[in-house]
């Protein structure tokens, strides 16, 4: 069977292939941050489609840390029951179900709220202006993510991704630009990385599910975090426990100009050198569009799993083009087993 086809373990949660349903945000949750029609639907088209795991979009753990004012929380248990009838209905076409739980930080949009960050600095002129969280606050908002966590595995979730990327509040520790403390969260690497690594250790401890983490590999900017602070970070969170490393990259600085060119792989070779000094599997994501490119992602040993954001916007069924390709009928989805010939 051919590589991105075949069945593959994340710790000991086993996916029927490697391909991932990258978290999107769909801005679509009500304004108390439930789940809609529109969730239910989107999410069960993947899970019917094949792929093997569906990472739901980037869930925020208290009110003020949503992106915007629509996106999803999972904080109290009235978002959970929702949460757990969409887990049963994906779960029941053989896809495994995660979530990313989420902090915006100071990237915030929330209307009636102040957003928060390791230090008071906007991410550009068109964001509020950040509070400056407190030793006391961090411990709260660790509280808050543990608390989210727990009500996911009640909700059925075989897998959490603690969301440590694109500049929302954990990327926003981890960064030298953006993390000006001088306490135990602050100044050196080891304590910019402090509060990503704890709060990856007591999620590990307390639910024991399948663990990722998403970051960012590098933020492009001079003295910014880079892929050897990455190289660090997911070594540290190895040792805790953690299961897989999810590699994005960028979204903490707001300059278009710092960004490269935007194109399929573009993140692929800063998911082969994190894999090339860790022993737990490593995610690729970033414009992956087709089976070459996914197949060439593992020839390169690049990564264990591809995960696939827009081309799985655009096309729900995907995979089973992949399986049709490839000649793969006994993996077809079996209500359309006419469509493979």
């Amino acid at each position: 069977m051919n590589d991105i086809l075949k069945s593959r373990n994340i710790d000991n949660l086993n996916l029927k292939n490697s391909l991932i349903m990258a978290p999107c945000c769909m801005y679509s949750a009500q304004k108390d941050g439930k789940l809609t029609h529109f969730h239910f639907s989107h999410y069960e088209a993947r899970a019917i489609g094949g792929v093997g795991l569906i990472i739901v979009e980037a869930t925020a753990i208290e009110p003020r840390g949503k992106i915007s004012d629509k996106d999803l929380a999972l904080h109290n248990k009235d978002q959970a029951l929702l949460h757990k009838q969409l887990v049963e209905n994906c779960k029941s076409y053989g896809a495994k179900m995660g979530i990313q739980l989420a902090h915006a930080g100071r990237k915030s949009e929330v209307k009636d709220s102040t957003p928060i960050a390791p230090s008071s600095i906007k991410f550009s002129d068109n964001y509020k202006q950040p509070k400056e969280l407190t030793i006391d606050e961090i411990k709260e908002i660790k509280k808050s993510f543990v608390n989210s966590a727990i009500l996911a595995k009640e909700a059925g979730y075989d897998l959490i991704e603690l969301h440590s990327a694109h500049g929302y509040l954990l990327c926003e520790f981890n960064s030298p630009l953006t993390n000006k403390r001088d306490d135990i969260y602050g100044d050196s690497l080891e304590n910019r990385c402090r509060l990503t690594v704890e709060i990856a250790k007591e999620i590990k401890q307390v639910t024991a599910l399948a663990l990722s983490v998403r970051i960012s590999a590098t933020e492009w900017s001079e003295g910014g975090w880079s892929v050897e602070d990455s190289v660090y970070l997911s070594k540290e969170l190895e040792k805790v426990g953690v299961d897989v490393i999810h590699v994005s990259a960028g979204g903490n600085q707001a300059n278009p100009e710092l960004m490269p060119k935007l194109e399929p792989l573009y993140q692929a070779n800063y998911a082969k050198q994190i894999k090339e000094n860790i022993n737990i599997p490593v995610i690729a994501v970033g414009l992956i569009n087709t089976y070459e490119q996914c197949q060439e992602i593992y020839d390169n040993k690049c990564a264990d799993f591809v995960a696939m954001g827009r081309e799985l916007l655009r096309n729900p069924n995907v995979i089973q083009y992949f399986l049709k390709e490839q000649k793969e009928k006994d993996k077809f989805q079996k209500q359309y087993a006419r469509a493979f010939i």
